[in-house]
């Protein structure tokens, strides 16, 4: 297996990361410039969460810095214990396609089931991959 393929997934979900800020930044310009809201008039969080009405793409980049930060962890111990296998890689990956449908619907039609649905999914992939970590680290 290629030394770096580990981190290929990492790179996967800074890039989806990379996109939902970019569709995040063009959301909230836009609604500014259409409804002529003053940066200052949103500089906090309450402003901004009374003022700023369509909050899909912020919620969801902020969802990108909650289970994912565990998954950029298990990568990382993955790496250094010299665990990464094709059922890790298969894991991860699955995690990253499963984010990556989760950012879909949240960020576009944002049907609350279907999401939950999708992030639930996204966490057993999630535990799974450090229950076979877990169990790489405890056997060696």
């Amino acid at each position: 297996m290629a030394d770096n393929a580990i981190f290929l997934p990492a790179l996967a979900m800074a890039a989806l990361t990379f996109v939902v800020w970019w569709r995040m930044y063009f959301m909230r310009i836009g609604q500014m410039k259409r409804e002529r809201i003053h940066p200052q008039a949103v500089a906090l969080s309450a402003q901004a969460s009374a003022r700023l009405t369509d909050s899909r793409a912020a919620d969801n980049f902020r969802n990108l810095f909650e289970l994912p930060v565990l998954f950029y962890l298990a990568l990382a111990v993955a790496a250094q214990a010299d665990l990464a296998s094709t059922p890790v890689l298969v894991l991860a990956w699955g995690f990253v396609a499963l984010r990556a449908v989760h950012s879909w619907i949240q960020c576009t039609y944002n049907k609350v089931m279907h999401r939950f649905y999708v992030y639930v999914a996204g966490g057993l992939v999630l535990w799974t991959l450090w229950g076979v970590l877990g169990y790489g680290l405890l056997r060696a």
